[in-house]
């Protein structure tokens, strides 16, 4: 679980760009940790989307190979002079591994929509628009399982 947008009072807005902190790192069976941390969240500060996606994609997801998906939940665009879509724009160029579904929670801004909605398209990621507590849930829930992959094989005796 990384968190941005969580530095109240006042706060530079160089350093409120840069607030983005990995509250959970990534094991097995931690929903209980991120749901604790979840509670204990107030959003109040700047939307630093595009350095919270670098810092998922260089820090977070340093050493693990494989397909990575990023579940990206915000209440408003990128306010910190970046470009999440152009951002991932270029690291599709490089990368095909990280895909980025974005649940937009009570936005009504066309720009910010649109800018979400190509971070979501450019990574073969999900968009979900969610406007009450019941869609945010169902659009969670539909995030966590939208990519189980399933492999088997047959041995036949």
């Amino acid at each position: 679980l990384r968190v941005y947008g969580h530095k109240g009072g006042f706060v530079l807005p160089n350093a409120a760009c840069k607030a983005s902190s990995l509250i959970v790192p990534m094991t097995k069976n931690s929903g209980a940790a991120i749901q604790s941390a979840l509670f204990n969240l107030k959003p109040t500060g700047w939307t630093p989307i595009t350095y919270s996606l670098k810092q998922a994609v260089n820090s977070d997801f340093a050493g693990v190979s494989g397909k990575k998906r990023i579940i990206l939940l915000s209440d408003g665009g990128e306010n910190c002079d970046e470009s999440p879509c152009d951002y991932v724009m270029e690291l599709t160029k490089t990368r095909q591994d990280i895909f980025i579904d974005v649940i937009a929670f009570n936005i009504y801004d066309t720009e910010a929509n649109n800018q979400l909605k190509c971070t979501a398209l450019v990574t073969s990621g999900k968009f979900y628009s969610a406007n009450t507590a019941a869609e945010l849930l169902e659009s969670l829930q539909s995030s966590f399982g939208a990519r189980k992959e399933v492999q088997g094989k047959i041995i036949l005796h």
